[in-house]
């Protein structure tokens, strides 16, 4: 009995020793497995998802944008919360409306308070090694906001730019600005720490005015006439605000400056970057065109319409750069083994009008400029080919971002994680509208101040300030925005009813300049 009892103790002693190592096997082996994944941004500046074929644009072809989308997802309601270039990236990185993360306006007297809580400094809990390079445009540095990083002065020059470094030494680089974007990131990723996850943030200074292409690109697309917009020649009836700004390709868009023709290289700055051999390149090419342009005698419309092919070809030049250097980032994650446990994410900082009511630029909560493109790939968590429709907004990024590193979202982030959406295609109560609000006014195109909601059908918009008037559209009915149904709505129980989610999304972000707005409204 005793043997018997000494010999299942000891076969006992060997089982749990042998289970013991077994589970910690399994732990060992679920941790190497189950590592965070690694996490690339691409923020562009003003690309609009009309020039982007995975959107269906037809100005040109993006190869390598679609190739995101192709193996990812496709957002067709990304949104952002105020469209301009610094609140939106504070939104991005914050995960908060403008009115509480203190960034309304790009202005070099409004810095933003960077030591408020970021996604990037939160990911650190869970051992990020976090990275920022290119455009940061918030008028002050990142501090560490990021573990490393190296950024352009405020927008940043396409050809020989500037980056000031972490010792806040400014040195020069020579070559096209998005090209040394890409070699600096891939430098980074050559020497980051391998045993921890990465977040590297790539913030691009292309499309933004005054859209100077890469030389190789100069004249891509000079066989190509463009269409006009339907809407082109939009006549404002019904909406003050929209009559009233000052961001015509008619009247505001400079045949020197934006176009090139007749450009004084000695006066204007960002020529006298360049060196010789560029100069005598975009010399050769712009005079030429400006030759031609005399020879022609433009006037009227014909000038309004030869002024927005120009604009469209050094725009679409200079986003064929940047296609094509996207390209050049997904192959470098493909030849280092990074492709499978990396999110790649592709976004513009709003969205952009590309002649769409006689326009460039953005600003205005009308599509082209609320809209912006978002594509996303996370391999086996996102079915390759998937196409959302819901509303996600810039202020979800950050909370999204920590959720899938596996953190808690701090529940000062006003966004909400749209992991859910990108797992099963559906999120429970998932925002059935969207709450905008845009500040900077007078400078530089004089758009009104207003504020918004946008549902899936309609579109509510108070503007306010030196331009006091409601507009509404029927987004199904009328997708380009031409026809303000406000006066004629405006005792229905459809606008009650937008005015009463518009109310509670204010009440939501507090929103108290909003709200205040509201509260004075003498008819409602």
């Amino acid at each position: 009995m005793f043997l018997f009892l000494k010999l299942n103790t000891s076969t006992m002693k060997r089982s749990a020793l042998f289970f013991v190592l077994l589970i910690s096997c399994t732990v060992s082996w679920a941790q190497k497995n189950n590592k965070a994944p690694n996490i690339l941004i691409i923020l562009s500046d003003d690309h609009a998802y009309q020039a982007i074929s995975a959107y269906g644009s037809k100005l040109m072809q993006t190869p390598n944008i679609d190739r995101i989308a192709k193996e990812g997802v496709i957002f067709q309601n990304a949104c952002v919360t105020n469209s301009l270039c610094g609140p939106s990236r504070a939104s991005w990185l914050t995960g908060k409306y403008s009115h509480v993360n203190g960034l309304k306006v790009n202005n070099l007297s409004n810095p933003f308070n960077i030591n408020q809580e970021l996604f990037s400094r939160i990911l650190k809990q869970r051992d990020y090694q976090t990275g920022l390079i290119g455009k940061w445009h918030l008028q002050t540095l990142p501090g560490d906001a990021f573990d490393y990083w190296k950024i352009v002065p405020d927008q940043g020059q396409y050809y020989n730019p500037d980056f000031i470094e972490m010792n806040h030494d400014t040195v020069q680089i020579q070559g096209y600005i998005t090209d040394i974007i890409t070699e600096l990131s891939t430098q980074w990723l050559d020497h980051r720490d391998t045993s921890k996850p990465f977040c590297l943030f790539i913030g691009e200074k292309a499309t933004h005015r005054a859209w100077l292409p890469d030389l190789q690109d100069l004249g891509a697309f000079d066989d190509r006439t463009f269409p006009l917009p339907p809407n082109f020649y939009d006549d404002y009836r019904d909406r003050i605000a929209a009559k009233n700004q000052d961001m015509s390709i008619a009247k505001t868009m400079l045949l020197d400056e934006d176009l090139k023709v007749h450009v004084n290289y000695l006066e204007k700055a960002f020529y006298s970057r360049l060196n010789a051999e560029q100069l005598a390149t975009f010399k050769t090419y712009y005079e030429k065109l400006s030759k031609d342009f005399d020879s022609h005698h433009y006037s009227g419309r014909e000038l309004t319409e030869w002024k927005y092919q120009r604009f469209l070809k050094d725009y679409l030049s200079t986003a064929r750069s940047l296609d094509r250097n996207i390209g050049k980032i997904l192959d470098y994650l493909d030849k280092n083994g990074l492709s499978e446990n990396t999110v790649v994410i592709y976004a513009s900082d709003q969205g952009f009008y590309l002649g769409e009511h006689g326009w460039f630029d953005k600003r205005f909560m009308y599509e082209e400029s609320m809209k912006t493109p978002v594509i996303m790939r996370y391999p086996g968590v996102i079915k390759a080919g998937t196409s959302l429709d819901e509303m996600i907004l810039n202020i979800d990024f950050a909370p999204t971002l920590l959720e899938i590193a596996g953190l808690n979202v701090p529940v000062s982030m006003q966004g909400a994680s749209f992991l859910p959406l990108l797992k099963t295609g559906k999120a429970e109560n998932w925002r059935k509208a969207a709450y905008y609000h845009y500040y900077e006014y007078p400078e530089p195109h004089r758009v009104s101040p207003h504020f918004g909601v946008r549902t899936e059908q309609y579109k509510l918009i108070r503007f306010y300030g030196p331009n006091d008037a409601w507009e509404l559209y029927d987004l199904k009915k009328d997708p380009g925005e031409m026809k303000n149904l406000y006066e004629e709505k405006k005792d229905t129980e459809l606008v009650a009813s937008l005015k009463k989610q518009l109310s509670a999304l204010i009440s939501q972000y507090r929103d108290d300049e909003a709200m205040t707005i509201l509260k004075n409204e003498s008819h409602p």
